[in-house]
């Protein structure tokens, strides 16, 4: 009886979620079509920040649902410096799908509207493929090495067309999510692949110089989230069924070195030895972060 109210209590919270996704799409939807047919600049730059308040007040409403008809405690430190105005590339720990509604919650209507790299196929994904593309979410195609292999004339067209759709960005201030590990933690993870760290596995530079290469010159601030979960990882299903989230995000702002922004990660051996360097140290820092408030938190 428990696990069936439980799942009831589920359906309902996702049903919420899905009625505030409707609800919000239809604006979006409306407004896309214009900005799609409209060719002034000026007219799209103004449709596009509508759409930016849209999609705050869509995360607005989600956070309300998860706060009280769920059973979610998010707790953030190091917000106070962010500004709405600043271009930001936001780096994180990846422990759940859940991570992304966190983080949503976390720096709405702190930095601009938070967006994340997307896979181009993922644009026919129904209702939502639609609201990413009108939300200016950048869509990423990537060439497997088999395919360059066969193919070597589309060697750099991937970053070249990711860096077109980033071109939007500079008139709109805009925040970049990218999850460095490139998948969610799990110990198995961690201990198969041999990372160094505790409570992290190994990030991987590709994305970060993706993203770096794309918008580098653009964002005046790289944020860096580290994410615990007091009871541990919880999946997104469970969140729905009231199952417990109480979540710590430790913001910290760091600036963006030149020798970052201007590298080639593609052609450079000395670049890349350079960029891994930086991001091991930088997940040190986090795994220290994180064994300092499982002490604090227990």
């Amino acid at each position: 009886m428990r696990n069936l109210i439980r799942n009831i209590r589920g359906v309902l919270f996702f049903a919420g979620l899905t009625v505030n996704t409707i609800f919000w799409f239809v604006p979006i939807f409306v407004l896309a079509i214009f900005k799609l047919v409209l060719p002034l600049p000026a007219i799209r730059r103004a449709i596009t920040r509508w759409l930016m308040a849209i999609g705050e007040n869509w995360i607005s409403i989600n956070t309300l649902i998860m706060r009280h008809a769920g059973n979610v405690h998010v707790e953030s430190r190091g917000l106070e410096k962010l500004r709405r105005d600043g271009w930001y590339l936001v780096i994180a720990n990846h422990q759940t799908w859940v991570d992304i509604v966190i983080l949503q919650a976390v720096f709405n209507r702190r930095v601009p509207f938070l967006k994340f790299f997307i896979k181009q196929q993922l644009i026919w994904f129904p209702l939502l493929g639609i609201a990413w593309w009108a939300l200016d979410m950048p869509f990423m195609k990537r060439f497997s090495p088999s395919y360059l292999a066969k193919n070597p004339h589309m060697k750099g067209k991937d970053l070249e067309t990711t860096r077109r759709a980033c071109e939007k960005f500079r008139d709109t201030p805009t925040s970049v999510l990218n999850f460095i590990e490139g998948t969610r933690f799990s110990e198995k993870k961690r201990i198969d692949r041999k990372s160094p760290y505790q409570h992290l596995l190994q990030p991987r530079a590709g994305g970060l110089a993706m993203a770096l290469s794309s918008m580098g010159e653009l964002f005046t601030g790289l944020v860096d989230v580290t994410l615990l979960y007091h009871d541990g990882a919880t999946s997104f299903w469970d969140m729905c069924c009231g199952y417990p989230v109480n979540v710590i995000a430790k913001v910290r702002e760091k600036p963006l070195e030149d020798w970052l922004i201007h590298g080639n990660y593609q052609d450079d051996r000395e670049f890349r030895r350079r960029l891994h360097a930086w991001l091991g140290e930088t997940w040190s820092e986090k795994d220290a972060i994180i064994n300092e408030m499982r002490e604090i938190h227990g």
